[in-house]
């Protein structure tokens, strides 16, 4: 059945999310039933937090329903199963200074580009990962790419990044896309910036900055989904309430003195 779910699962997926599912969803139906009790059985036995609980249950909820749909189980287990409330701690974000530290830290035109690349156009890694030259507007300052879901969007950059990507290109030439790296490759350079400077340097900690300046620019949220290719603005409330703590504590001194 496990195998039969995970073929139906929509194009557009990436590699990433089938690897996740099966590594939810494998032990699950290996080793415990597929009842409210195994599941809670299931869940309870993770040596994970909440929030990796929760995504064991987000997955779990897709095969169950997909379970139901397809006439394997009559009732959906998880109707008496209480999901996992996740921990939402405010996460780190950068500000344009600390930025504009990375960009001067790193010694190379490619990692230049990326890490003003993501900071300006708060793009997924994957996202990043896939840039050829033909996608990039010039013009307009914008670039064609492949969003979560296989959705085609565009993300903007500034004349910063312009530079920057004129200068990688003009020493690098054309290749699977413009860095000539593969996704893991950008994460252990970030990783290796964040060792040497001690800041947070992930792609969320730039997506999260993308927003968070944006919003402290005093762009509306509504905006912000659109230039970062979110869906809803869920997401992009929890990726600025760092900005809106700073904001209401700025009041809150204002009005105590």
């Amino acid at each position: 059945m496990l195998t039969k779910f995970l073929a139906s699962r929509r194009q557009g997926l990436s590699p990433h999310t089938i690897a996740f599912y099966k590594q939810c969803l494998n032990p699950l139906v290996e080793y415990y039933q597929l009842t409210p009790e195994g599941i809670n059985r299931f869940l309870t036995n993770l040596e994970c937090n909440t929030g990796g609980k929760f995504a064991y249950y987000r997955a779990i909820r897709a095969f169950c329903h997909w379970l139901v749909r397809n006439n394997y189980l009559n009732d959906n287990p998880l109707r008496s199963v209480d999901p996992p409330k996740p921990a939402r701690p405010i996460l780190p974000s950068l500000t344009n200074e600390q930025v504009d530290y990375l960009i001067g830290y790193v010694d190379n035109a490619r990692d230049k580009a990326i890490v003003s690349l993501f900071a300006d156009s708060g793009m997924r890694l994957h996202e990043l990962s896939q840039i050829k030259t033909p996608d990039i507007d010039w013009e307009n300052y914008l670039i064609i790419i492949w969003g979560k879901g296989n959705k085609q969007r565009k993300a903007p950059f500034t004349e910063r990044s312009a530079k920057l990507l004129r200068e990688l290109i003009s020493l690098n030439g054309t290749g699977d896309n413009i860095w000539h790296m593969k996704p893991r490759g950008v994460q252990n350079m970030l990783l290796e910036l964040a060792k040497k400077t001690g800041l947070p340097c992930n792609p969320h900690t730039f997506r999260r900055t993308f927003a968070s300046n944006l919003h402290r620019a005093g762009l509306d949220v509504e905006h912000i989904m659109r230039l970062g290719g979110w869906e809803s603005l869920d997401m992009v409330l929890r990726y600025t309430r760092s900005v809106k703590f700073e904001d209401s504590l700025k009041l809150y001194k204002s009005t105590m003195k």
